[in-house]
C-alpha cells in the first residue's frame, strides 16, 4: 500500500495499479494475491472459503437490520456503522455452537451481542440521556415501550448547541433473517423545549404482529431540534443524535 502525495489524485486501476481513497486518504496497490479459482477450490483455502460465507452472511445480516431501522439510522448513524455492525453480527455468527465452521448464521448464533451497540460512534446514548427510562417488549402481545421518567430537559439531557427541542425515537423490528424479510414500526414523543421546566413522565409505545417467530431488535434515540419562525429543522449535524440498540428479544 503505498499513499498518493501529488496534486492529482486517482482513482481506480492501471495496469497492475488500483489507486483508491481510504477515509481522507487517497492510497495506492499493485495487484497480487491469490488467484480466485485456488480459493474457490483449493483444499488448503478451506478455512478462507468458510471464513468468507460467513463474513458473508454477515453483511448481509448487518444490511437487512440497516433497511428494517433505516429511519431511525438515518438521522444517527456514522460513516462507518455498516462495518462496525457488521463485525458484531459476525461474532454473532461465529457463537453458533450448532453447526460447523462456514455454516454457522445469524439464527443459530448469539444475537443478544448486538444489544448495547451505538450506531452512532460520536454520542452513546447513556452519554446524552441521563433520565431514567425502561425498555419493555412484550412479544405475546407485539408491543414494545420506552417508559422515560419525569426529567428538567437542560440537566437530565446532554443537548448540542443551536438546539432549541429535542424528541425521544423509539423503534422495533421483527426481522426474518432465513427470508430476509422484516416488519417495523416507529414511534416518537413530541418535541420537547430544552428549557429548565420539569417535563412529565413519557410513554413511547409500538407494535408489530403479535407472537412472531422472528428475533426483535429494538432501538432508542434522541434527536435534536432548532425552531425558527414556529417551524421545526432536525440540526444537519448527527453526530449529535444518539441511537442504540436497547433490546434484543429471541423467540
Amino acid at each position: 500500500m503505498a499513499r498518493q502525495k501529488g496534486i492529482i489524485k486517482l482513482e481506480g486501476r492501471i495496469g497492475d495499479l488500483s489507486f483508491y481513497k481510504s477515509g481522507n486518504d487517497y492510497l495506492a496497490r499493485s495487484k497480487g494475491g491469490v488467484e480466485g479459482d485456488r480459493i474457490k477450490n483449493d483444499p488448503a483455502y478451506a478455512r478462507t472459503r468458510e471464513n468468507g460465507q460467513e463474513f458473508g452472511r454477515a453483511g448481509k445480516a448487518g444490511k437487512l437490520i440497516r433497511n428494517a431501522l433505516k429511519v431511525p439510522i438515518k438521522k444517527a448513524a456514522d460513516n462507518k456503522v455498516s462495518s462496525r455492525l457488521a463485525a458484531l453480527v459476525l461474532k454473532a455468527i461465529q457463537a453458533d455452537t450448532t453447526n460447523a465452521r462456514g455454516k454457522r448464521n445469524v439464527m443459530d448464533g448469539d444475537l443478544s451481542l448486538l444489544q448495547g451497540f451505538e450506531f452512532n460512534d460520536k454520542q452513546s446514548l447513556e452519554s446524552i440521556v441521563t433520565a431514567p427510562f425502561t425498555i419493555a417488549i412484550d412479544r405475546g402481545a407485539g408491543t414494545f415501550t420506552v417508559n422515560v421518567q419525569d426529567f428538567v430537559p437542560t440537566t437530565e439531557i446532554v443537548s448540542v448547541e443551536g438546539a432549541t427541542h429535542l424528541k425521544f425515537i423509539a423503534a422495533a423490528a421483527a426481522i426474518d433473517f432465513t427470508n430476509g424479510s422484516y416488519e417495523v414500526d416507529v414511534a416518537e414523543s413530541a418535541e420537547i423545549v430544552i428549557g429548565t421546566d420539569a417535563q412529565a413522565a413519557l410513554n413511547i409505545a409500538g407494535a408489530l404482529s403479535a407472537d412472531s417467530p422472528n428475533p426483535i431488535l429494538m432501538v432508542f434515540g434522541v434527536e435534536f431540534y432548532q425552531s425558527v419562525n414556529g417551524a421545526m429543522y432536525p440540526l444537519n449535524n448527527n453526530a449529535s443524535n444518539p441511537l442504540a440498540m436497547v433490546a434484543v428479544d429471541v423467540a
